[in-house]
């Protein structure tokens, strides 16, 4: 891209111009705007009404790619009837990965639908976007999900059989 443009400045400059024609923006991490891939619904075309602004799959992918310029894996993990988002070390890119793109992509989506369903979209973005932690070999950062709310414990309920 940069042979083409002569810069990544131009590039980028290039590539805001496009997306301000399309008049469609979402804000990724950083306030980065990107043209939507995916609608506003939940990523398994489930109800997520609890989530005002649910993230979607491509972008989670790209503030992954644009903060550690690779493609980490995701897990929700139970500990002590507590929920928690962990950004593994291991990453689409590896050639040791055991996904390819398309079941990392469903399993992503599958992640990121408990979240949004939790209602929690909001802050996951802020959080993977400020965290100053990468992941590293043996690593995996970590964020407690908490949910308040008189529904917050039937809500948990479902997501900790």
């Amino acid at each position: 891209r940069s042979r083409e443009f002569g810069s990544w400045r131009t590039f980028i400059q290039h590539r805001m111009a496009i997306i301000m024609e399309a008049e469609r923006l979402v804000t990724l991490c950083n306030d980065w705007p990107f043209l939507p891939f995916v609608s506003k619904i939940s990523v398994l075309d489930q109800d997520s009404s609890s989530a005002v602004n649910p993230l979607g799959v491509e972008e989670v992918i790209g503030c992954l790619r644009q903060r550690w310029r690779a493609t980490y894996d995701l897990q929700l993990v139970v500990r002590r009837r507590r929920l928690y988002l962990h950004v593994m070390w291991a990453f689409l890119e590896q050639q040791s990965f055991p996904m390819d793109e398309n079941s990392y992509r469903g399993h992503l989506a599958e992640v990121l639908d408990v979240v949004n369903r939790l209602g929690l979209a909001d802050e996951v973005r802020n959080w993977l976007f400020t965290t100053r932690d990468k992941p590293r070999l043996g690593k995996a950062l970590s964020l407690q999900l908490q949910l308040e709310g008189p529904e917050a414990e039937s809500l948990l309920k479902e997501f900790l059989v």
